[in-house]
């Protein structure tokens, strides 16, 4: 699969995102890289400081957050294009909800962890 492929996982990921809750994320950015070096396994990771936890008064003139898909980790974790697509789509999912201030012992107990 080539890296432009890809990206259109990542991309038709973030389209099944409700149109209610897109509108809500802010100030966030996604990217692909190769791998994690801290975690191979890793699948994806969001940095920054989740909606739940920003202030407008103390909130301002930060980066973006970021959302990583990690991708040499999707390819070796699915056994299959389907279930490559499938694996992509719940990473990024998994990812925006911590956005939303969705910590992993929720997403748990919802089946997304």
């Amino acid at each position: 699969m080539t890296d432009d492929e890809f990206e259109e996982l990542v991309v038709d990921a973030l389209d099944t995102v409700p149109p209610e809750l897109a509108s809500l994320m802010d100030n966030i950015v996604v990217m692909i890289e190769e791998r994690s070096e801290e975690d191979p396994d890793l699948l994806g990771l969001y940095v920054g400081v989740d909606l739940t936890a920003r202030s407008p008064l103390a909130y301002g003139m930060e980066l973006p957050d970021t959302i990583v898909v990690y991708r040499q980790a999707h390819f070796e974790a699915a056994e299959s294009e389907v279930d490559l697509r499938e694996l992509v789509r719940e990473t990024v999912l998994h990812e925006i909800a911590h956005h939303f201030g969705i910590d992993d012992g929720r997403l748990d107990e919802l089946g997304w962890s």
